[in-house]
């Protein structure tokens, strides 16, 4: 407790007095930002002292350097509150898992955007009001950007990432997407289709690559995932050897984080946590692997799709998506507020860049289409079945509803991660 940051601040002379005092073994990073934090935490562990950092952006932007000096140095990086607050995901990755390949992870790792999508979904809120409910309860900042826009959740996924596959910090390479798009009809029809949708950090381990993106996703409605609400955070973790585990908690907040800063003080003074900072990049083979863009992201999507309201407008749609190997799992069409929903044959697996070129063909193509929204989002799949390549679907799987290899015939279950799914909302009277 000699040095007080509240008290003293952090000029240079407090800082190289704090890093020269041969009493201090462990400094603790709290102030946020990365310029002033990195200058601190890179002149602590050159002296040798051990770092506990809560500093996610510090991390995400500069893990690689400071991750590397902690081993050249022998010192401990410790980082358990970076990552969603009061959950040990990061011992979990870190030492509980470390014998095993992680194949995939998928997570809730922002509690303001988890806050906005279950206020829209829950109260039928627009996102502009349920944003200010956030703020107004003190769980959006005044600016809001990076909760918002996925920022936030695209350093924590970084993190993660490089502790479970071994990639190094590549933060400029996850794709990142956030939630100010998302309308009430968007969660809306998804509900209609048997799913929530959800602000996730996804990384997939695949024979092209490595998946990091953050985006909005449909997840199927009896996963927990789709049931974690409000401000609570959730990853779910697939590897090798114990199979799926899920980390469930509260995301943020003074004691939740409190307790995440301690356990890894308490670490260092236990003599663990040296070094620490995730496996070293090639400890997997990461660094040798890409980070796929997200035009080379596999999975089903869900197309929301403007139309004109004119005879055939969905049959040539569904030509378009057939010609391009895309095939159609379930359809809402609202035409003067009926509702129907069709299932057809699935097809072969095409990426998300497939799944948007069919839509800008259909929008040339005779202008079926109105102009000003189409919206393709990713479901989430089995994450455990969408490794294994050649796994059948189990007979519960919605899959089994739509049989066959994209010419119409009837054949054996479709493996998951082989298989795209699309499901579809037409609204014919809609111009939105």
């Amino acid at each position: 407790t000699r040095y007080s940051l509240q008290s003293r601040g952090l000029g240079d002379v407090y800082k190289r007095q704090l890093i020269a005092d041969p009493d201090v073994d462990v400094v603790v990073e709290l102030i946020g930002g990365v310029d002033t934090a990195l200058s601190l935490v890179r002149g602590a562990l050159e002296a040798g002292k051990s770092v506990v950092t809560a500093n996610k952006a510090l991390l995400a932007l500069h893990g690689n350097e400071l991750s590397e000096l902690a081993r050249r140095q022998d010192a401990a990086l410790c980082f358990e509150a970076a990552v969603a607050g009061g959950i040990p995901i990061i011992g979990a990755i870190n030492r509980s898992l470390a014998g095993n390949q992680i194949r995939s992870l998928a997570g809730i790792i922002n509690g303001t955007g988890n806050f906005i999508l279950t206020a829209m979904a829950n109260d039928g809120a627009s996102f502009v009001d349920a944003l200010a409910e956030a703020q107004a309860l003190g769980y959006a900042e005044a600016d809001p950007t990076f909760d918002v826009e996925g920022i936030d959740a695209a350093h924590k996924l970084t993190i993660l990432v490089a502790l479970a596959f071994g990639t190094g910090y590549r933060f400029e390479e996850v794709y990142t997407e956030g939630i100010s798009a998302v309308t009430p009809e968007d969660i809306e029809y998804a509900r209609q289709l048997g799913y929530r949708l959800k602000h996730l950090g996804i990384a997939r381990l695949s024979p092209d690559g490595i998946e990091a993106r953050v985006h909005p996703a449909l997840v199927p409605q009896g996963q927990l995932l789709a049931n974690i609400d409000g401000v609570m955070n959730a990853v779910f973790v697939n590897s090798e050897a114990a199979g799926d585990t899920l980390y469930y908690g509260a995301g943020a907040g003074a004691l939740p984080t409190a307790s995440a800063v301690v356990g890894d003080i308490m670490d260092v003074a236990m003599g663990g946590g040296r070094p620490q900072g995730g496996r070293p990049p090639g400890d997997v083979g990461g660094d040798r692997l890409d980070l796929l863009p997200i035009e080379r992201a596999r999975c089903g999507y869900f197309l929301k799709i403007p139309a004109l309201d004119v005879p055939g407008v969905f049959a040539r749609i569904a030509t378009i998506l057939r010609d391009h190997g895309i095939s159609i799992e379930a359809v809402i069409q609202h035409e003067h507020a009926l509702h129907q929903e069709r299932r057809v044959a699935s097809g072969e697996a095409h990426d998300r860049q497939a799944a948007q070129g069919a839509l800008d063909l259909a929008n040339r193509a005779g202008q079926l289409l109105q102009v000003a929204r189409c919206v393709v989002r990713p479901l989430l799949e089995d994450l455990e079945a969408a490794e294994q390549d050649g796994r059948r679907v189990p007979p519960h799987h919605p899959d089994h509803l739509a049989q066959g290899r994209g010419q119409g015939v009837v054949g054996e279950p479709l493996a998951l991660g082989r298989a795209v799914r699309v499901v579809a909302a037409l609204d014919p009277a809609h111009h939105g």
